[in-house]
C-alpha cells in the first residue's frame, strides 16, 4: 500500500496550514513499541540476499513510511512487486524485500522489536 502526499484527502485547511489524513493505513495491533528510522540507501542496494535465512526468506516486521527521495522497488513472498516513489507514503507488510532503484532517503516506524530481530540478522550476514 503507497499513497503519495497529494492524494491524501485533505481534512482542514486553514491559512498556513494543511492537514491531511489516510484512516486504515496499515494495522499495528499486536506490536510492541515502534521504532523511528531514518535510512540513505544507494542505488543498487538489495537487501535480499541479505534476508536468506529469515522465514520466506524475507523481512517479517511490517513497516510505515514516507520515501522522501528517490525510487524503490518492494517485492513480496507472493510473488507481486510494487514500486515506491519520492513523495509516497508506504506500507510493507510482514513478506517483502526491497531493491533500491534511485537513491533513496526513507523515514520508516516499524515494531521495534521484529525489526531488531531483522537488523541483527542481516548485520550477521554482513559480517560472514
Amino acid at each position: 500500500m503507497k499513497i503519495h502526499k497529494n492524494d491524501v484527502p485533505v481534512i482542514m485547511q486553514v491559512p498556513g496550514a494543511t492537514a491531511r489524513l489516510l484512516p486504515d493505513f496499515g494495522d499495528a495491533k499486536g506490536y510492541g513499541k515502534i521504532s523511528g528510522e531514518f535510512f540513505s540507501l544507494a542505488a543498487g542496494t538489495d537487501i535480499a540476499p541479505l534476508l536468506q535465512g529469515l522465514k520466506g526468506d524475507a523481512c517479517h516486521a511490517p513497516h510505515w513510511g514516507y520515501l522522501a527521495q528517490g525510487v524503490v522497488t518492494v517485492s513480496y513472498t507472493d510473488g507481486t512487486k510494487e514500486s515506491v516513489d519520492e513523495g509516497e507514503l508506504f506500507y510493507w507488510p510482514p513478506g517483502h524485500s526491497v531493491r533500491v532503484e534511485k537513491d533513496a532517503e526513507l523515514i520508516m516506524f516499524s515494531p521495534q522489536h521484529e525489526h531488531i530481530h531483522v537488523i541483527d540478522h542481516m548485520k550477521a550476514k554482513l559480517a560472514g
